[in-house]
């Protein structure tokens, strides 16, 4: 079966075919090439692209740990090094951070991913570009869909959805709730969600309105565990975090606007959004109070041109946004002796104590970008660059005769630069080179905690730069196989690690390292046989210290932690006229859990089966089956670096078993 093209709008210009553009970029349909997902979590999301390891941490506080070539391993929290977008709209926060948590999978159609040095085209990632793209709404005036789930660990979730046309505008919108024990101990958790988007096409201008809202009153931390616990029962919650009732609540609510207009010739795309987030947030070492708001707009436009009778494009944009934080810190006293009061837990049976942080934080960021490509016969030389500007602010609430004045700012800039050339080799391969820079400045939080437990903003971390050097081949073989094939080398510069102190119960601090040096190869390929579809991605990462010494330890020539060596995946789905069958696997390398490459987490092999069908029409009704880890391997796919205490170990779920049931009418 020949394949069908396909055309990617995440470089920031109107749709062009991956062919055309010299980056790696991938586009996918996760749900359609493995159906029967729970689409519960981004490592389904994500899955079967070469250079992206997502790893999924069980733990309910955490988001999923997602790098690219390596960029994201550090984080704590939420995504690090990566821009995440939804339908174009920035998820990703002005300091770099993008929490995940809130995100409704249910509606995502599909995926677009740029691997490697973006910030010429997005800024402040060193890793990539995430777009997840929402599914068309029905063409039905009205489509109803209800989905129910049920899995090991106490999993329940229940979806109901709503879709179709009225005149000029399609609408769609999902409300979910979701429960569930956890696998490990300490890990209940509890979610509210619902997302709605409305598009309307009027006077030649696509218009799209998106809307999120989402609540989790609970979700407990049972956070990472030594080696020896890990053997002993990888099902256990750390104790200390349940002493000290780890866990957080969020609210939050997002909404934005968009506007795109035009053709291959010439396009323009705009949007405003606006956003706020609560979180209650008891840690072991402290009780984190935020509220966030946050607002934010884009504008870009490209144009086909001409000069001195050589054809071309040039696009050009702006980005602006802004975040403000309200942040207080108060001791934990969730096990304080209550016939006992303390001076930072002085009220009997408060969990609150006393207040050691109250500050507001403002971080704003503006980025003009453009971009110019030339056509040369069967060339494309592109050339473009990015100037940000990233602005952090602290105004401190908290000043006595015993806590000084530590209000303060701090500004971060960079010019990032990129070039590039791709070649068509005929109407279905293509081959590109390119190299480019990336600017990645600490979060508000790494910039933040000081280790020696002052406050303010740290004035001695530094921002990460990266240099890449890219080379690859895609296309369509023999018209049925999509492949590509990329080859890359990065230098880093001052790359922002994390690291733990003995007295600071388990709270992440983050320093530079002088420089790192990545090589990598990623590879995929996917085709569809008769009634099978088949897809594998490969990933070869080698990752090193080249200059790093801490307190007279050098660790040149040690490998980064938290990323395996080698990972392989693969899928395969039969359909038939109203079922399905699919299997997916990952086997990956060990990775080291340290800087010092003591501690380890082992590689592993994991397969997930799923099958399902349509049981009637029109009204149609959906069962399906589904196992995760069919073999019920005992491994560790995330790693917490450089942890005191040798808390190093996120543990994976053994087996999972869930069904769901779906019922729709109208589609």
């Amino acid at each position: 079966m020949p394949l069908a093209p396909v055309e990617v709008t995440v470089t920031r210009d109107a749709a062009r075919s991956p062919l055309d553009l010299p980056f790696a970029v991938t586009r996918t349909h996760p749900d359609s090439a493995r159906p029967g997902q729970r689409q519960s979590s981004l490592d389904e999301t994500l899955a079967l692209l070469p250079g992206v390891i997502v790893a999924n941490r069980t733990n309910p506080t955490q988001d999923p740990r997602i790098a690219i070539r390596g960029f994201g391993a550090r984080s704590a929290f939420g995504v690090r090094g990566v821009r995440v977008l939804r339908d174009g709209i920035p998820l990703t926060l002005p300091d770099g951070q993008t929490p995940v948590d809130y995100l409704d999978l249910e509606a995502v159609g599909s995926v677009e991913v740029i691997r490697g040095s973006a910030s010429a085209l997005y800024g402040n990632a060193a890793g990539g570009v995430i777009d997840l793209r929402t599914a068309d709404a029905p063409a039905n005036p009205i489509a109803l869909q209800l989905r129910g789930w049920s899995g090991s660990s106490g999993y329940r979730r229940w979806v109901g959805g709503v879709g179709g046309r009225s005149g000029v505008a399609r609408y769609q919108g999902h409300i979910a709730r979701t429960e569930t024990d956890g696998f490990r101990q300490h890990s209940h958790q509890e979610i509210t969600s619902g997302s709605g988007r409305v598009t309307a096409r009027v006077a030649g201008t696509e218009l799209a309105l998106n809307g999120i809202g989402f609540h989790m009153p609970v979700a407990e931390n049972p956070g990472a565990l030594t080696a020896e616990q890990l053997e002993s029962d990888y099902r256990m919650a750390d104790e200390f975090n349940v002493r000290k009732g780890a866990r957080k609540a969020v609210r939050q609510g997002q909404l934005g606007l968009s506007a795109s207009r035009g053709s291959r010739e010439r396009d323009m795309f705009a949007t405003v959004y606006a956003g706020g987030r609560t979180l209650d947030n008891p840690l072991t070492f402290a009780i984190v109070d935020i509220d966030r708001a946050t607002v934010g707009a884009t504008l870009r436009g490209s144009t086909a041109i001409r000069v001195a009778d050589i054809p071309g494009r040039l696009s050009a944009g702006l980005d602006i946004q802004s975040q403000r934080d309200d942040r207080r810190n108060f001791a934990n006293c969730f096990d304080s002796d209550t016939a006992v009061p303390a001076v930072s837990c002085p009220d009997a049976g408060n969990e609150r104590g006393m207040l050691r942080l109250d500050q507001r934080e403002r971080i704003s960021s503006i980025g003009p970008f453009a971009r110019v490509e030339a056509e040369l016969g069967r060339y494309r030389v592109s050339v473009g660059a990015r100037a940000d500007n990233v602005k952090f602010r602290v105004e401190d609430r908290l000043i006595d005769a015993d806590n000084a004045d530590d209000s303060g700012e701090r500004t971060l800039s960079a010019v990032s630069p990129m070039a590039g050339v791709v070649a068509r080799i005929g109407k279905l391969h293509a081959a590109y080179a390119n190299v480019s820079t990336a600017f990645e400045t600490p979060t508000t939080t790494e910039l933040a905690n000081h280790a020696d437990g002052t406050a303010g903003i740290n004035p001695d971390l530094a921002p990460q730069f990266a240099t890449t050097y890219e080379a690859g081949v895609k296309g369509i073989a023999l018209s049925r196989i999509r492949y590509e094939l990329t080859g890359y080398a990065s230098q880093v510069r001052d790359e922002l690690l994390p690291f733990e102190v003995p007295e600071g119960a388990g709270r992440r601090y983050f320093r530079n390292a002088g420089r790192t040096r990545r090589r990598g190869i990623e590879g995929a390929a996917s085709t569809i046989v008769r009634r099978v579809e088949l897809g594998a991605a490969y990933t070869y990462s080698n990752f090193k210290f080249v200059n790093y010494t801490v307190d007279s330890e050098t660790y040149d020539g040690n490998r980064l932690p938290g990323v395996p060596q080698q990972q392989i995946q693969a899928y395969a789905t039969w359909r038939g006229r109203r079922a399905f069958i699919s299997a997916d696997g990952v086997i990956a390398g060990s990775m080291f859990a340290n800087d010092a490459n003591i501690a380890r987490a082992a590689g592993y092999e994991v397969l997930n089966l799923r099958a399902g069908g349509t049981l009637a029409r029109p009204t149609a009704v959906s069962p399906t089956i589904g196992v995760q880890n069919v073999f019920g391997r005992r491994y560790v796919p995330s790693v917490n670096i450089n942890a005191t205490a040798d808390k190093f170990y996120e543990p994976a779920a053994g087996r999972v078993v869930y069904a769901g049931l779906t019922i729709g009418v109208g589609r």
